[in-house]
């Protein structure tokens, strides 16, 4: 009687295995039919109206259905002891002499490689750790007239749990304060992509009107003046345990940026609160934002 009890149980088992496996094929086929259903029908879209809204996308409607999209994900930065070197293999065009920055190590910090920008993610906060620019006098003369899309989008490169949503500023009180500003944007591709929520962090309304607007049109103006290349990176600063909006968007304490004239040497780092009552200061020093942050942008002296 036992030899037929096992008998019967082995007879089962194939049976179960065949309808998982029906069941795999039977996903598998189903989500390859949509991605292959949502490719033609997002590539028609584009011809006939490239200006879709974005949550009509393929990928924002697999994130919708809770399916995976191609698992592209931006590429992580390495640890190496206390500090992070961050490769940026795609874009080194955006750091002076090719000088790539190193930072305090974290986890979850993911390069982002744009069209007129690069960013280091961290995970942890959903917002920047730096976002680096190269600009020039051609460039802001190109930018100039070019209309904003004001089409902000959530960036799909980054896993949904590290990155910012739309939801997330919805009633928090804080504006989407780009870090590299949509006026710096010389084509509808740079435009377009400054409005990636991994370029925001959630900051003061007033400030992002007043105070660092006016910084930002200064930098603008001192590019305008130099004879070659301005480096600018900019970014967040946060304290020991921050405020947070939405799914946990960090909200930081101040903003800085820091100002490389590739052609003098000069540089100068604006550090601001992020509040309603900051007023335009001195810049500090390269050095002295060094010792606050641990952060190093730029190439060593000598």
């Amino acid at each position: 009687m036992t030899r037929a009890k096992k008998t019967a149980s082995t007879k089962r088992r194939p049976a179960a295995r065949s309808q998982s496996k029906a069941g795999n094929r039977a996903y598998r086929f189903l989500r390859a039919l949509l991605l292959s259903s949502l490719a033609s029908f997002g590539a028609a879209t584009y011809v006939l109206k490239p200006q879709w809204p974005a949550q009509f996308t393929p990928q924002a409607i697999l994130d919708r259905l809770g399916w995976p999209g191609q698992d592209t994900y931006a590429p992580v930065a390495v640890q190496n002891g206390a500090l992070t070197q961050t490769r940026f293999a795609e874009c080194p065009q955006f750091f002076p002499q090719g000088n790539l920055p190193a930072v305090p190590a974290r986890q979850n910090l993911r390069e982002l490689c744009f069209s007129g920008f690069a960013i280091l993610h961290n995970g942890q906060t959903k917002t920047s750790v730096f976002v680096a620019e190269r600009l020039n006098r051609k460039m802001l003369t190109q930018a100039q007239g070019l209309q904003r899309t004001d089409k902000f989008y959530a960036e799909a490169r980054l896993p949904n749990a590290e990155r910012a949503n739309l939801d997330d500023y919805r009633g928090s009180g804080y504006s989407r304060g780009h870090m590299a500003p949509a006026a710096d944007m010389y084509s509808k591709d740079t435009m377009a992509q400054s409005f990636s929520l991994a370029n925001m962090v959630p900051q003061d309304q007033i400030h992002n009107s007043g105070a660092w607007s006016r910084i930002e049109q200064d930098t603008r103006k001192y590019v305008m003046r130099a004879s070659g290349d301005v480096y600018i990176f900019t970014g967040p600063v946060y304290g020991d345990k921050p405020k947070t909006i939405g799914s946990g968007v960090a909200v930081p304490s101040h903003l800085f940026k820091l100002v490389y004239d590739a052609t003098t040497g000069r540089s100068w780092v604006h550090w601001q609160a992020n509040s309603p009552s900051t007023k335009e200061g001195p810049p500090i020093t390269y050095e002295e934002f060094v010792r606050r942050t641990g952060m190093r942008l730029l190439p060593a002296a000598g």
